[in-house]
């Protein structure tokens, strides 16, 4: 089984930041992986950057907003996801401008073992996860590089 397989959400307790951020519990969505070397991926947050000028939906959907330069889609609490019923507890965003790449390499060695380092929450269901694939690709407040890499 391959750790960073696209779709799989895991779950870090703690993450450490590349910037050197304070280390915490985070949520972790593989989006692309490049060759098992690199990986296309976001960390989900409960925090609402939503502008007040949309209205959030119940359901998880892509919001965009191009005159706002914002992206982001959205996944309401307790809304089963994954493909083994899982859901996040509490209403989650990942925003586009958020996405990142990560060494796989450097992940390995970080987080060596499963249950100890980190959880696998599961995989997004299909339709889900290519939801929020086109979300981010058709995005402009998503970088061009990883447009082109989704």
């Amino acid at each position: 089984m391959v750790l960073f397989e696209e779709g799989k959400i895991l779950y870090f307790d703690p993450f450490y930041f590349k910037n050197g951020n304070t280390a915490k519990p985070k949520y972790f969505v593989v989006l692309k992986n490049i060759s098992h070397k690199i990986i296309l991926a976001s960390l989900p947050t409960s925090i609402d950057y939503v502008p007040a000028i949309q209205e959030v939906s119940k359901r998880p959907h892509c919001i965009e907003i191009p005159d706002a330069n914002f992206n982001c889609y959205f996944f309401p609490a307790c809304k089963i996801i994954t493909d083994c019923g899982w859901c996040f507890p509490e209403n989650t965003y990942i925003y586009g401008h958020q996405i990142d790449e990560y060494d796989v390499n450097i992940l390995t060695d970080i987080y060596p073992t499963e249950g100890i380092d980190y959880e696998i929450k599961g995989f997004v269901s299909p339709y889900i996860f290519k939801e929020l694939l086109e979300c981010f690709k058709s995005s402009s407040s998503v970088k061009n590089k990883f447009k082109r890499i989704l």
